[in-house]
């Protein structure tokens, strides 16, 4: 177990996050029980932050630079934490996703991370490994704060069918899921449509892919693998690409006619049963 006496605040953000808040909170004269209080959570888990065990959220820190008038500097830390607990794989890609004035994304069986509810993410990343299964899923839910942004991204988001049938946590879990998809309805910049079993043969079936824009650098194509990410800007594939995409929204169905579709499954498959 890392002492806090002993911990090192540039072994890496998350130390250094730990570091600052006993700093923080030893200057305010609090104690660890005392400084939970104030924030609404234990002092067990603010020593678990302070000494590095627990990975903090935005929620915390924003609760804890206001209690410790700290202005926003552990706000500012947690983004760099978030950042730097992503598998080492995937770190490009969040920089991508951060960067890019639009996202677009096919998805092949189920919903993609930047639009996944909290149950959900833990039935996705707990299916093989439940190991600190909380803070991956923090760390996860963390990169939707680019959509909190004062420019957002514009997101596109294709999904097959198959995606509203894979029972990822239980009903429950996939009737919250679609719900919240629901949610984004009336957002302009967020879009999802749903690719229908009925069209059969389509432009993505070879698996699923992103395409990252920017205002001035190339597009980036990503796929992924078990553990490991691809992203190009391979003009041949960013053609490519781009091309199976625009083939992939025309066969889609349109926004309106897929949230009906969503919100019919949502009932269908997922509504209360009566015994």
């Amino acid at each position: 177990m890392t002492s806090i006496n002993a911990l090192d605040p540039g072994a890496s953000p998350l130390d250094y996050y730990g570091y600052e808040l006993r700093r923080l909170r030893e200057s305010a004269h609090l104690t660890q029980r005392q400084l939970g209080d104030i924030l609404n959570y234990t002092g067990s888990l603010v020593g678990q932050i302070e000494t590095a065990r627990k990975v903090p959220t935005p929620e915390f820190s924003e609760r804890a630079d206001a209690a410790l008038g700290s202005d926003g500097l552990l706000t500012r830390l947690v983004q760099l934490v978030l950042r730097s607990q992503l598998p080492a794989w995937f770190q490009q890609v969040a920089e991508l996703e951060a960067r890019a004035l639009e996202i677009c994304t096919f998805q092949t069986h189920m919903i993609h991370g930047l639009l996944q509810t909290s149950a959900y993410a833990r039935g996705v990343l707990g299916a093989l490994d439940q190991t600190d299964l909380e803070d991956r899923t923090t760390v996860r839910l963390a990169r939707q704060g680019i959509f909190n942004k004062e420019a957002p991204p514009v997101f596109w988001m294709v999904i097959s069918e198959a995606a509203l049938y894979q029972e990822i946590g239980g009903r429950g879990t996939m009737r919250g899921q679609l719900a919240h998809v629901l949610a984004f309805e009336a957002n302009p910049r967020i879009n999802i449509q749903v690719l229908p079993f009925s069209v059969g043969s389509h432009a993505g079936l070879q698996g699923s892919f992103n395409l990252y824009r920017f205002s001035s650098d190339p597009t980036i194509v990503y796929t992924e693998g078990y553990g490991t990410g691809h992203p190009t800007a391979n003009p041949d594939s960013v053609r490519d690409c781009s091309l199976r995409y625009d083939h992939l929204r025309a066969a889609a169905l349109s926004p309106k006619d897929s949230a009906e579709l969503i919100r019919r499954t949502m009932e269908d498959r997922y509504g209360e049963q009566v015994a």
